[in-house]
């Protein structure tokens, strides 16, 4: 196992499965048997929770992962990776498992995906060995809610999601696992099932009666955000990027909100600054090895005028250029 306790303690944990992504933008279509199509552009790098964890660390957030991994090239890839984007690894090495490898596909402005090999063991034993941190991202379950719940009483933050309902059951009941946590981030289409909404709006309203933060993801179409705390409801609309790779585009949402939540922003700000660090990232291929790096942020605003209306984002370019988010070293 590698321990990342001995290091300064993270202000992010992340908690999941990892993946090797590979990541395939721009085909014209969903390639039909017997057909070979080649894409000019092309990214890999980790995929599954690293999404969060790179995307973090980029912002400056110190960030650990928490997750299994195995002895086999692929796993050492995506540790090499995660080590050079400064990311710790709170992991179980295994000898008996392989990493699984994800091919993502992209066409008409999304993305299919293909994973080959067998999923991790449940992380709510490596989880409660993991060091302590102000936030954690993690795609919640029973496994591990009685740890989310203790580090929630500790004062962690927990950003969650559950994840797409392959059964297509999409039972409410699901949602009882966020207790303890301080957001959930679903996507649209998530959350509208979940909750049974007819909007975005709604699911969001419907969703903070169990989270303080709720914030539903609209991709193309911007995000909606909801304080059950202050009663501050925003709607934000997109930043008009084009279009590349949708690759990981919720989970880099999902680590800029949780970054901003060191802040002391308003949620508008914090819904903005997500919103602008997911667009750069879906205008390159690759996933989070697409997600800028926090001194790219401005830049690329002045870059791109038309991406944004006039003055949306003044209230950043005078905040990013202080933003730090140091490790805190007496933590453990």
């Amino acid at each position: 196992m590698h321990d990342a306790t001995e290091s300064p303690a993270p202000r992010l944990l992340a908690v999941g499965q990892l993946f090797l992504d590979v990541v395939f933008p721009g085909l014209d279509g969903a390639p039909r048997l017997g057909e070979e199509h080649w894409t000019s552009q092309f990214g890999w790098g980790p995929g599954g929770i690293a999404n969060y964890a790179v995307a973090a660390a980029r912002l400056g957030v110190p960030t650990t992962v928490c997750a299994e991994i195995g002895t086999d090239p692929f796993s050492g890839l995506v540790a090499d990776r995660l080590a050079a984007d400064g990311v710790a690894l709170a992991a179980r090495r295994r000898t008996d498992w392989t990493l699984p490898v994800t091919a993502s596909l992209g066409f008409d402005g999304d993305r299919a995906l293909v994973t080959g090999g067998v999923a991790a063991s449940a992380v709510a034993d490596l989880f409660a060995e993991a060091p302590a941190a102000d936030l954690v991202a993690l795609h919640v379950d029973a496994s591990v809610s009685d740890e989310v719940r203790r580090r929630a009483a500790a004062g962690a933050r927990i950003f969650a999601d559950v994840g797409w309902d392959a059964d297509g059951h999409w039972d409410p009941a699901v949602l009882d696992a966020l207790e303890g946590c301080h957001a959930f981030l679903p996507n649209e289409g998530e959350a509208l099932r979940y909750t049974g909404a007819d909007d975005a709006l709604a699911a969001a309203r419907l969703l903070a009666e169990r989270v303080p933060v709720a914030v539903v993801t609209r991709g193309s179409d911007g995000a909606v955000a909801v304080d059950a705390r202050s009663g501050e409801e925003v709607v934000v609309p997109p930043v008009r990027v084009a279009f590349v790779d949708a690759t990981g585009a919720g989970d880099v949402f999902g680590a800029a909100f949780a970054a901003a939540d060191l802040t002391d922003w308003s949620l508008r700000r914090r819904v903005d600054f997500a919103t602008l660090v997911a667009a750069v990232t879906v205008s390159r291929p690759g996933g989070a090895a697409a997600a800028p790096r926090l001194d790219e942020l401005v830049p690329w605003l002045d870059a791109h005028p038309a991406a944004v209306e006039p003055d949306r984002f003044d209230h950043l370019r005078d905040a990013l250029p202080d933003l730090a988010f140091p490790h805190h070293p007496t933590r453990k």
